[in-house]
């Protein structure tokens, strides 16, 4: 069915919302109102392009079953970027809840706005809409990658009739596709949800989650070390926490552990090109042997230390450049993984390696030692260019108040001298404020 048709079946509808920054809407209205006006969008390939996320929601429920295609524009996609985008989805559409951009000038338009207004007559026969997401980039220039509702939704359990409703809180932003995946969870799970925007702080939105009494919160590492740095966490108390997007090691799992007693925290393996992959729920780092090669919908195996799935979840592939899946329907992840035991190991990204005099060496593996340091709240590993080695290893790390540098710098440096190969011990070692994060929730990665 339709995101429409899915929430118009639902029982418990008139009491479920979203509630935006700035505003929020019932889903009973959502249900049966449009957004959309202006340009016909019927069998059209539309780029959804918005400033605020609340609007960028009720434009996908008026689009899917309805549009072709819709291509997703994340938040930091320059204008820059329209033309080819433009050209290589076919767009024929331009959906914004402001003026359209000068690149789509050429376009029909169709305006975004709330509150919804009725819908004239009953809706077209539902058709299978394509859904365009970017990949995050971090592998190089962003990418369009092909979905299908299906295959986004392909995790995502039916609610149990006696469950209570769930309110759901990302930190991702819904354009992209860690935050779409909670919004339809929250859609298709007779949920509510709480959405956020890159400009809100991050003080502004825990209150919110606090007020509306969210019990299902997720988001990157990077996101929930924010979170606990922040006085304003004291007052949210979610039933379950989840983290994805990154490498959740064992200090951050074990800090949200103490920081919400007897709440459930787990960690997902999902990417814009594979899908979501699995879960880990036991509150370790990495996760078991056996989910390599156990049947199920969901196949795994590692090839080279890299991790590949294969599943119906994955996307159908990119528009207009490069291979997705390998021969046998593999997506090459690209995240290195390591047998330790009777558990595999995230030690990082393929093209993420720092070459120290011919030997590499992985930021995230790095980092994972250094954050087990009681007084270190955040790090970052980066590379810097060296005459001799070619890169030396460098680390930012912030600190806890009142931390004594000098004793945690010494601590660090016997931990990593103990815990890691000598060159990947960091040869300088930099206490910052803080650390940036991209516009997808996860650590920017450029060292200065």
């Amino acid at each position: 069915m339709s995101l429409r048709e899915t929430l118009t079946a639902s029982k418990r509808l008139a009491s479920r919302r979203l509630w935006g920054v700035r505003a929020s809407v019932g889903l009973a209205d959502i249900a049966r109102g449009a957004a959309l006006s202006g340009a016909d969008v019927a069998g059209r390939s539309v780029l959804l392009r918005v400033g605020d996320p609340l609007y960028a929601a009720l434009a996908l429920v008026d689009l899917d079953g309805v549009a072709r295609r819709i291509v997703l524009c994340p938040p930091d996609l320059g204008d820059e970027a329209l033309p080819g985008v433009i050209e290589t989805a076919g767009v024929e559409v331009v959906a914004s809840d402001g003026p359209p951009p000068l690149a789509a000038s050429h376009l029909a338009f169709a305006p975004i706005a709330s509150p919804v207004h009725a819908l004239e007559g009953p809706p077209p026969a539902p058709i299978a809409t394509e859904w365009v997401m970017f990949t995050s980039g971090t592998s190089g220039p962003p990418k369009m990658v092909a979905h299908t509702l299906a295959g986004l939704t392909g995790a995502i359990k039916p609610a149990a009739a006696d469950a209570p409703p769930p309110t759901w809180a990302t930190f991702y932003d819904i354009r992209r596709y860690g935050g779409l995946q909670i919004l339809l969870r929250a859609l298709l799970g007779e949920g509510s949800m709480l959405l956020t925007s890159p400009a809100e702080p991050m003080a502004g939105f825990l209150g919110r989650i606090a007020r509306h009494g969210a019990t299902h919160v997720t988001g990157t590492p990077s996101h929930w070390r924010r979170v606990l740095m922040s006085p304003e966490a004291a007052a949210i108390a979610p039933d379950y926490v989840r983290l994805s997007g990154e490498i959740a090691d064992q200090a951050v799992l074990d800090a949200l552990k103490v920081r919400f007693p007897g709440v459930p925290v787990g960690h997902a393996y999902a990417s814009t090109e594979a899908g979501v992959g699995f879960e880990v729920n036991d509150g370790l780092e990495g996760f078991p042997a056996g989910y390599i090669g156990r049947p199920g919908e969901v196949e795994i195996k590692v090839e080279d230390g890299s991790l590949r799935l294969r599943s119906p979840r994955t996307a159908g592939g990119y528009l207009g450049q490069g291979v997705l899946m390998d021969a046998d329907g593999f997506v090459d992840s690209g995240d290195m993984v390591e047998l330790r035991g009777a558990r595999y190991h995230f030690i990082g990204r393929r093209n993420g390696v720092i070459n120290v005099g011919g030997l590499k060496a992985h930021p995230e593996e790095i980092e994972a030692v250094i954050n087990r340091h009681p007084d270190v709240r955040a790090c970052r590993v980066g590379g810097r260019r060296n005459p001799i080695t070619g890169a030396i290893v460098v680390a930012e790390v912030v600190l806890r108040d009142g931390a004594d540098e000098a004793q945690v710098r010494t601590e660090i440096a016997e931990s990593c001298r103990a815990e890691l190969a000598p060159f990947k011990s960091p040869a300088m070692i930099k206490f910052v404020p803080a650390l940036a994060m991209t516009a997808g929730g996860k650590l920017e990665r450029a060292v200065a």
